[in-house]
């Protein structure tokens, strides 16, 4: 099942359920693909102003940009599903032999790892949409600064809500330096890319006031 493919209500009714996929995840992905998305109308409505001539060049560049971040996103809603998939499988293996438990724990250690792959991916994509958003507020019309700061927030949302499934999958692996290094990677997006999406958001709330 392509999720993406699904029509709104669909999809909230399959993240409403009880299947492991779609979860928090491909909800992450989601939401950066609508921050994204906001960026780039904000592109739409400046291209072809006579204001904002001066800056068209920078603008139609950065709505190239966003056109692909959004699609990038939107095939990590489906990625993050299929990483998920076969963790939930790997849990469920038998472990009543030292053979099956040394297999589980094998097999379920490399699921974590791809588990972990998908939202550290969705966070670097989320982290390029708030320097997008930053770029919109500063040239893109003044008539669509609250889109470009929603942005902002749509992408620190989802960079937020993805490194949350980081570290609830690294907490669960057994080579903890593996797992220290994933969750340090996580953490510096988190603590150059969070400052940044709320001074995007104070900047441009002052702009419109």
């Amino acid at each position: 099942m392509e999720l993406t493919n699904l029509s709104c209500e669909t999809f909230l009714a399959e993240l409403a359920g009880n299947a492991p996929a779609p979860g928090g995840g491909g909800a992450a992905a989601l939401v950066g693909a609508a921050g994204a998305a906001l960026g780039n109308m904000v592109g739409s409505l400046t291209v072809g102003k006579k204001k904002y001539a001066a800056v068209e060049a920078d603008i139609l560049a950065l709505n190239e940009r966003s056109a692909a971040l959004r699609k990038r996103l939107e095939g990590l809603v489906q990625a993050d599903a299929e990483a998920f998939l076969p963790l939930a499988a790997a849990y469920k293996l038998p472990k009543e032999t030292p053979e099956q438990q040394a297999h589980k724990a094998a097999v379920l250690e490399e699921a974590l790892n791809r588990a972990c792959a998908v939202p550290l991916e969705i966070m670097a994509a989320c982290c390029e949409g708030i320097t997008l958003a930053e770029e919109y507020g500063a040239k893109g019309s003044v008539l669509a600064l609250s889109d470009a700061g929603c942005a902002a927030l749509f992408c620190k949302a989802a960079l937020q809500a993805a490194g949350l499934n980081v570290t609830v999958n690294t907490r669960l692996m057994a080579d903890k330096a593996r797992a220290a290094a994933l969750n340090a990677e996580a953490a510096a997006l988190l603590a150059d890319f969070v400052p940044k999406a709320d001074r995007v958001y104070e900047q441009l709330t002052q702009q419109e006031g």
